[in-house]
């Protein structure tokens, strides 16, 4: 088995520059703060609101409690992984529709919002705070870097990424003696809902996960576009065929549930590659699809180990 001491010795680990973040963020951090303003944010800690589930994510692995959080889309209010960190937070609204005024009384000195979900409120948002506006949602790691830099945590944003591309590489070394000839396998990863399927492609937030370990794809995950591909029939279930599988549930509903049952017993599923070889693994599905932050993506990390511990037992 490869040493595991010291994975990074030959890999730079790839952090944005600070100019990198600096011209990204160019344009998007819309700064009305004065000198002394600026002079009072660097003693106290900033007022952040995060009006999406990744940022809040980011602010929590930065060490920062946000003045107001949006609700989460499932495990309603907060998402229990972040539950003990932001108990005593206010919530305003939804990530697809924040309350301005609940925003307003909170008196935040920053908000961190995205263009995706938020660009027709984003003038209005700019006449009560500063903002920060990331482009999507689910790019985790620009999210975290651009947070710490416009929040005075940039230290703590390149240790947390520095301490990601060491787990990374480190997990990706253990896929690799645990699979030997077999390394690199294809994957798909179902989100299981109660009419359909979804499979995620290499440009959604759990793609970009799996990519990065070193997994492959079929070749029709590869030439599609988009974050995921949306299977409405049990009879296009070829166009997943892999040889490991990532399910999760959307919901816990009885009619997912049954979904889900009526799948695992089709023909077409005992057929393919993952279920022939016992490489169907539940994971939790808001760590794989809602959490969009790096705490999140840890998590996931967390749920690919199991592959290298089963092995090993």
């Amino acid at each position: 088995m490869p040493s595991l001491t010291n994975p990074l010795k030959n890999e730079q680990v790839k952090t944005p520059s600070r100019r990198t973040l600096l011209r990204l963020s160019l344009g998007v951090l819309a700064l009305r703060f004065t000198p002394s303003a600026w002079a009072l944010a660097d003693a106290a800690p900033l007022r952040v609101i995060t009006l999406f589930q990744g940022a809040t994510d980011s602010a929590v692995a930065l060490g920062i409690t946000p003045c107001g959080i949006v609700d989460s889309w499932s495990e309603k209010p907060t998402y229990r992984y972040l539950r003990s960190a932001l108990e005593p937070v206010p919530h305003v609204g939804l990530e697809t529709q924040p309350s301005l005024e609940d925003i307003a009384l909170l008196k935040p000195d920053v908000i961190i919002a995205s263009r995706f979900r938020h660009e027709r409120i984003a003038p209005l948002l700019k006449q009560i705070a500063p903002v920060v506006m990331l482009e999507e949602v689910f790019e985790f790691k620009k999210t975290l870097a651009l947070m710490g830099l416009a929040l005075h945590r940039q230290q703590r944003a390149d240790e947390v990424l520095a301490r990601w591309q060491l787990r990374t590489a480190q997990l990706r070394q253990q896929l690799q003696h645990t699979f030997a000839g077999r390394w690199p396998p294809t994957v798909s990863i179902l989100d299981v809902r109660e009419d359909h399927i979804r499979s995620y492609l290499p440009a959604s937030f759990p793609g970009s996960v799996i990519t990065e370990l070193g997994f492959g794809w079929s070749e029709a995950s590869q030439a599609a576009s988009g974050v995921s591909i949306k299977l409405t029939s049990k009879e296009s279930l070829a166009v997943v065929n892999a040889d490991i599988f990532f399910v999760f549930l959307r919901a816990e509903k009885p009619a997912v549930q049954r979904n889900y049952e009526s799948l695992v017993q089709h023909p077409l599923w005992q057929q393919m590659r993952a279920p022939q070889q016992g490489q169907v693994w539940r994971v939790d599905g808001v760590a794989w699809s809602l959490s969009g932050g790096m705490l999140g993506a840890n998590l996931m990390l967390d749920d690919v180990a199991r592959l290298v511990t089963a092995d090993a037992a």
